[in-house]
This record gives C-alpha cells, structure tokens and sequence, in this order.
C-alpha cells in the first residue's frame, strides 16, 4: 500500500469542521500506527498456540451507518434539509496471523449505499447537457425532500488488531483498509412537490425518481479506519477517486462518519 493512500484522508482533514479532523485523525492515525507494528513487529514472546480461538469466529455480519458529505463541491450546489447518510452491510472473513493474533487480515463482499440530501436545490440527471446540472429552486415548484443515492457492490479489506484476540467481544480493536465499488444505481428521489409559498401540489406522499448512471462514478475506491471495543466502533472513509465522471462534473471526494456493528 502506498504512502500517497494514507495521505489522503489527511489532507481531506485540513479542511473539515474541527470536529470531523479530531475524529478522522484518531481514528486513521491510531489504525496507521497499528498497521505498521504489524508489519515490523518483532516475533512475539508469547507462545500463542497455547492459546484456545476455537470460539473465535471465522466469519460475520459488519454493519455500517452513519452521515455522508460531498468535499469540494460548488457553492450553489446546497446540500442540507435531510440528513446525509449511508448504510453499508458486509459479509467478511477474518484471518488472524498465525506468528501473533492479535492482528488479523479481512476481506469480505456486500452492498453500501450513500445519500445525499439537497437544500431547494435541483441536481438534473434527466437534463441532456454534457455535464451534471444542477441549480436553485427557491422561487418555483420544487420537491421539499431531494437527494441523489448511489448503491454499489464493495469489497472491503482490512488490517486488524485486537487487545485481547481470545475474545473479541471484549477487546479493544482498531483497522485501517480500503475498499472498492462498482456501482450498481444511481438516482435522485425528490418526496412533496410544493410551489414556491410552500404549499404541497400533489400531496405530502407524492415521489418523483430519476434513474441513470450516466453521471456518477462507476468505480468507487476508498480508505477506511475505525477504533472501538467490543462490537461496535467509531470510524471515518474518504473516496479519494471523484463522485462523478471525469469530466461530468466538479471534483469531488465523499467523506463518511459513522458507527458499525460487527462481531469482530
């Protein structure tokens, strides 16, 4: 892996909310430390085949969720009124190193979706031109729920490390990986169509969607850490490719916070 991957989350926390740089730094800085003693450590002293990981499982459910953002992205393109989001869940395999388990290699496959809420904003995926359109709607009919969503099929892999390997579900851990997605949709789902003194035209349930991957990514890489105890942990990935196409678009990296839930 090389050192150009892991400085892009941190140039990405130069210019974050003072929040967001305390989280992402602990969490990349820590898991990046720990990945690098796995890979000069020293044979460790402990006989670890005495050891019983019988009841350690080989594999598990990861479940992700937590808020999304788009850096970069132009002025009048006003993200906001609805919570950003994405939900991933992976099946993984976990490998634990046989010179010392308490770090562990896993890979897996599953699905994460991100979406993006706008505010009195309209991002056109019917519109013909060249490029993304997108612009203000404040003074016309317009959706008073907006997002664009993106669904992919990933494949994540990860550098492990456990406090205590016998029993993950007590142990301190952290993991620094990276993951792939080839995407499988895209689309923008506006809920309530009102006009412009806010007054529903077709009723609050009313749901308009527009279908095309004509604009976004079809190829997602990212770099992911996270820190924790016990099943569940706190972590951070950037898309250090763009959101959309070359050449489609502005420039812009996705940045995701959130909790995930996992048997290891």
């Amino acid at each position: 892996m090389s050192i150009q991957l892991f400085l892009w989350p941190i140039v990405f926390i130069q210019r974050t909310k003072q929040t967001m740089k305390k989280l992402v730094f602990l969490s990349l800085a820590l898991s990046a430390t720990l990945f690098a003693s796995a890979q000069t450590a020293k044979k460790p002293t402990k006989d670890w085949s005495k050891f019983d990981f019988t009841n350690r499982a080989a594999d598990h459910l990861m479940i992700q969720y937590g808020g999304d953002s788009w850096t970069g992205k132009p002025t009048a393109m006003r993200t906001g009124n609805g919570f950003s989001r994405h939900f991933n869940v992976y099946f993984m395999f976990d490998k634990p190193f046989k010179t010392n388990p308490k770090y562990s290699v896993a890979y897996g496959i599953g699905l994460g979706t991100s979406h993006i809420f706008f505010n009195n904003t309209k991002v056109d995926f019917k519109s013909a031109a060249s490029t993304l359109q997108y612009y203000a709607v404040d003074s016309v009919d317009h959706f008073k729920k907006n997002k664009v969503a993106s669904i992919y099929a990933e494949i994540p892999a990860e550098i492990r490390y456990y406090s205590n390997p016998e029993n993950p579900n007590k142990s301190w851990k952290a993991a620094i990986g990276v993951k792939v997605g080839s995407l499988l949709k895209a689309y923008t789902k506006g809920k309530n169509l009102v006009n412009k003194k806010g007054e529903s035209v077709y009723g609050t349930s009313y749901i308009e969607k527009d279908v095309t991957k004509r604009y976004i990514n079809g190829t997602m890489l990212a770099v992911t850490g996270r820190v924790g105890y016990g099943s569940w942990s706190l972590g951070a990935g950037y898309q250090f490719n763009g959101v959309l196409k070359e050449g489609f678009g502005p420039t812009m990296h996705r940045f995701s916070v959130g909790i995930t839930l996992s048997g290891l």
